[in-house]
């Protein structure tokens, strides 16, 4: 299997892992009073799966993201520019307030 695949695969599996906590939090915290809702609801356990199944999605996401640009090579220098200084005095403006009546 491709490395690019492979670190996808666990990327992902690390984003819904921590989605699965998080909802765990959610309903271990009572978050609204979510625990409440879902545990007197028989469709309860749906709830918490598609709750499960889209911060997943987010999560994992994220977690791509981030170990994306983790891969970054060294930090360079910053470059470009060389900042010359073009105005060197400040300039003068003049304003005049209208009298409120």
């Amino acid at each position: 299997m491709p490395k690019l695949i492979s670190l996808y695969i666990r990327q992902v599996l690390i984003g819904f892992a921590i989605a699965a906590l998080f909802v765990a939090m959610l309903l271990w915290f009572d978050v609204g009073g979510l625990w409440g809702l879902i545990s007197k609801d028989p469709a309860g356990p749906v709830a918490v799966f598609m709750l499960w199944i889209s911060n997943g999605i987010v999560f994992a996401g994220v977690q791509f993201a981030i170990r994306i640009m983790l891969m970054a090579e060294g930090r360079q220098k910053p470059g470009g520019g060389q900042r010359l200084r073009i105005f060197t005095e400040p300039a003068l403006v003049r304003s005049e307030a209208k009298k409120r009546r």
